[in-house]
């Protein structure tokens, strides 16, 4: 009763308080309060913050410029555009993350983010750590709105600030040279963090306990960022959620011949680098529009070939962000040794993604033909040689005559050489650097999925990401399990963007991830264990160091 009092006094509170506002570097913002649901804490929330100039016009396919002051109080109280929108596979969701759908405004002028702080600006006294989320999408769509940092912030009593960045041909383009290096997007991110240094006191943010964390293209990005020198002192912890830098889907040396491809299908001569570029910046946002649902980005092509198709333009080396290969960054130990987490999902090749890429995976079973001309298909996401592919059908669907259990198996292999295989190569490489690093496996299944999903499938790509967010604690019909899971994750994250630990009080105890390589199983039962995905590592490692194998180091990919 007297729970259900403070919250109806909190929420009078909350309508009769002014609305918060913060003088930034670049001028005023106003924001406003909202109190998660049950709680009686109310959060300053401040949307659509702008960190850079608009990228447009001769800021195409450039570094992102600091954004110009303003005089006025700039409103901050609704959701910035995200970036352009097109449907990444029909019937399917845009976003990767599998939130509820938002329909927001959509413009190639993206580069905003959003603050919930569990402060009042005005009167906060201790400075409270700072969660930056990088959304994911595949490099090609998402946006920072889809994820409501308010449990998160109210539980955890952290500041969350959600950035946005370029994507697809206007964050990812590049010839391989000075005319359009590439890796806009992480640019973008850098620059967010410049920001969060600059103006996150402001908001009751502690500029120097900063961790970034991400999930699928989001880890990525925070793996790539943990390997930039252009990042460093602007974090102080990180956590890669499935994606790391070694994955071969984001990952490749040089796209010149993608951007080739871009500029043919925009109509653009192909003859040098200089006039491409020229070409595609004199584009409207309609065109590139147009030239994106072209290039069929995030799709299975099977009547093409695959060696020369990009569902996907990557990070590259670009001498900037990335100076080297980071396998070889890795090796050297000459990155940013913050704490680190980094995990998988149990069943990251589950449903979601084959869905969204079209794989013909309707049926339950697969025979063996089929699933050697899927991988062929699938270079492009895994960079197998025609007789590595062979080698790795043998190894995952040569132990049964079954076709329902090739199936999945065929699954396990598709998850395992994009996610699981190159976080663990990931982790070890950190850890051999003496960073403290920390490593899971999400085994759940959250109830907020499609229906259409096989039951079977648990822990499918991005379903950790409802657990992060407090999903349970934003819409209604979750079970008092899946309440309780979420706020040990969310728990876990807050402890480690405090102390670089995610250990506490009440907590099932997470290893560090040593020599023995133990990790945390996350799920109804959550427990720790040792040697994530040990016999698939080396299975993969020796394949990929074989003299056929069509990169030039394992589990990172240059053009062919």
């Amino acid at each position: 009763m007297w729970l259900y009092v403070l919250v109806i006094l909190a929420s009078l509170a909350t309508e009769t308080l002014p609305a918060p506002e913060v003088d930034t570097l670049q001028g005023k913002v106003k924001g406003k309060f909202a109190t998660l649901k049950g709680s009686s804490k109310p959060v300053s929330i401040f949307l659509g913050i702008p960190f850079a100039k608009a990228p447009v016009g001769p800021r195409r396919f450039a570094p992102p410029e600091p954004v110009e002051p303003w005089k006025d109080v700039k409103d901050t109280t609704s959701f910035p555009p995200m970036y352009v929108r097109w449907l990444v596979s029909e019937g399917v969701c845009l976003s990767i993350n599998k939130f509820p759908s938002s329909f927001h405004k959509h413009s190639e002028d993206c580069l905003y983010l959003n603050i919930y702080t569990p402060a009042n600006p005005k009167t906060c006294s201790l400075p409270a750590q700072v969660m930056v989320w990088i959304h994911g999408g595949g490099l090609v769509s998402g946006g920072a709105s889809n994820f409501d940092g308010l449990a998160l912030a109210t539980h955890e009593n952290v500041v969350v600030v959600t950035i946005q960045y370029r994507l697809g041909i206007w964050g990812f383009l590049s010839t391989g040279d000075e005319h359009s290096p590439g890796n806009w997007g992480h640019l973008d991110q850098v620059a967010a963090l410049h920001w969060i240094q600059d103006n996150i006191a402001k908001f009751g943010g502690d500029p120097n306990n900063v961790t970034i964390f991400g999930e699928s293209a989001g880890g990525e990005s925070v793996s790539v960022l943990v390997l930039s020198p252009l990042a460093k002192n602007l974090f102080h912890g990180a956590i890669s959620e499935s994606g790391v830098a070694l994955s071969p889907c984001m990952f490749r040396r040089n796209t010149s011949v993608g951007a080739q491809q871009v500029a043919a299908a925009s109509g653009c001569p192909t003859h040098s680098s200089a006039s491409m570029v020229q070409c595609l910046r004199q584009k409207s946002e309609k065109d590139l529009l147009e030239t994106t649902k072209k290039m069929k980005f995030f799709s299975l092509d099977l009547s093409k070939d695959p060696k020369k198709r990009y569902p996907f333009l990557t990070t590259v080396i670009d001498g900037m962000v990335l100076p080297k290969d980071p396998e070889a960054i890795l090796a050297e130990k000459n990155f940013n040794t913050v704490p680190y987490i980094l995990g998988v999902n149990k069943h990251e090749f589950g449903w979601f993604i084959p869905k969204a890429m079209g794989y013909p995976l309707s049926e339950k079973t697969l025979d063996q033909k089929m699933a050697t001309k899927l991988l062929l298909k699938s270079f492009p996401l895994v960079n197998l040689s025609e007789k590595q592919s062979i080698d790795a059908i043998a190894e995952y669907l040569g132990d049964t005559e079954d076709p329902t259990k090739k199936k999945d198996q065929f699954m396990d292999l598709m998850g395992d050489v994009m996610f699981c295989v190159p976080t663990v190569l990931t982790a070890r490489g950190h850890r051999d650097a003496g960073a403290p690093t920390y490593m899971y496996e999400f085994q759940y299944r959250p109830s907020f999925v499609s229906e259409m999903r096989p039951k079977s499938v648990e822990g499918d790509h991005g379903d950790d990401v409802y657990s992060v967010f407090g999903m349970p604690f934003l819409k209604g019909g979750a079970s008092q399990e899946e309440a309780k899971l979420s706020r040990m994750v969310m728990k876990f994250w807050g402890n480690f963007a405090r102390h670089g630990n995610p250990n506490g009080k009440g907590l099932p105890h997470w290893p560090e991830y040593s020599q023995k390589e133990e990790y945390l199983k996350i799920g109804p039962q959550t427990k720790a264990a040792m040697g994530l995905k040990h016999r698939e590592v080396v299975f993969w490692t020796t394949l990929k160091s074989t003299k056929d194998r069509s990169v030039g180091t394992p589990l990172a990919r240059e053009e062919s």
